[in-house]
């Protein structure tokens, strides 16, 4: 899929813990900690810009192994121009203090994300020193109005209003506009319900004019979680999804499930899970897929 203009590659897949998840000893981590080429960092996305710029929405601990994934895929170019978070739960924000000197050193990373996510950043003392010492460079953005990451970049950022747990900040899913082709980020929601708002999950897709989709699938069933209240942990299971959507059918996006719990049978290829996903039409996103947006 790679090309000469805007390009996305997908860095991690998991869920906020990674997989394996620390501390945890069911065969699922065990075998992942085994097997080699298995594990997964948590979600995040690169982008490079037909101007060869470097971008990048989620920024979580395993930034350094995510940018060797995103130099194997495409090859990755400093500096690191700008940074877009969803929202604030771990996974997603947890490696920001190593874009500082104590790390990567880097400095003037333009940083896209909600009003409610600034307002986090400058009470968190951790995080309000890299704005202070110019690691960070923070930008507001508005919900469903697009904007360029950095001028010229070639391709702009839709943040969509999502509804997921907001103890923290607001959640955005993001859409991802190249020259030909739209690419949709969205690991966290709490419900389709919530999202659609009475529309199928096609015909949202459809009005958002998505050719790649990449959503949520943090959960395969409501079974995964032994002893505990899924609304504490609010997701469509892969399942919900899949009822909801039925098998691919003509013109419908390349819809690629990803932001996988430890304890989700789509991490292991040979599941029947992923054989199902995949007769359906479907897919389970993989570190280091390349999308041309053109």
């Amino acid at each position: 899929m790679a090309g000469t203009g805007t390009r996305a590659i997908i860095l991690g897949t998991a869920q906020d813990g990674g997989f394996p998840q620390p501390g945890c000893k069911l065969p699922c981590c065990q075998r992942a900690r085994s097997v080699e080429g298995i594990s997964r960092t948590p979600v995040a996305l690169g982008i490079v810009g037909s101007d060869g710029s470097s971008h990048i929405i989620e920024v979580g601990r395993h930034i350094g192994e995510q940018l060797e994934i995103w130099d194997k895929a495409v090859g990755f170019e400093w500096p690191l121009s700008s940074a877009s978070l969803t929202h604030a739960h771990l996974g997603h924000t947890d490696g920001l203090r190593l874009l500082g000197r104590e790390a990567i050193g880097s400095h003037g990373i333009i940083l896209h994300c909600s009003k409610s996510m600034l307002s986090l950043i400058d009470e968190n003392p951790t995080w309000r020193i890299l704005v202070e010492q110019g690691v960070l460079v923070p930008k507001q953005w508005e919900g469903m109005v697009p904007f360029e990451p950095t001028p010229g970049c070639g391709f702009t950022i839709t943040p969509i209003p999502v509804i997921h747990r907001a103890e923290l900040s607001d959640n955005h899913a993001i859409l991802v506009s190249g020259g030909e082709s739209r690419l949709l980020f969205m690991p966290d929601q709490d419900s389709w319900e919530a999202t659609l708002e009475g529309a199928t999950i096609r015909d949202w897709l459809t009005s958002l004019d998505v050719d790649y989709a990449l959503i949520d699938g943090t959960f395969w069933d409501s079974s995964e979680l032994s002893g505990r209240d899924m609304s504490e942990i609010p997701h469509p299971t892969v399942c919900e999804s899949i009822e909801l959507l039925g098998k691919k059918e003509s013109g419908d996006p390349d819809i690629a499930f990803f932001h996988l719990n430890h304890t989700n049978p789509l991490n292991d290829r040979d599941s029947e899970e992923f054989l199902t996903i995949g007769r359906m039409g479907w897919r389970v996103g993989e570190p280091g897929e390349v999308y041309d947006l053109g």
